[in-house]
């Protein structure tokens, strides 16, 4: 993840309606890379089934 995406990403997850999932496919990364880049996030907190 270049710092471009990790800085997007961020943006992303302050959008009530996003999830990791979506991000990661918008991203085109795995969910495993974003919550590697973004090692603060808890999974259950932000991973909802959407």
């Amino acid at each position: 993840m270049t710092p471009e995406k990790v800085a997007y990403a961020l943006q992303l997850l302050a959008e009530p309606n996003r999830t990791m999932t979506s991000i990661a496919k918008l991203l085109g990364v795995s969910r495993s890379t974003l919550y590697s880049a973004l090692p603060g996030l808890i999974p259950a907190q932000r991973d909802d089934h959407a």
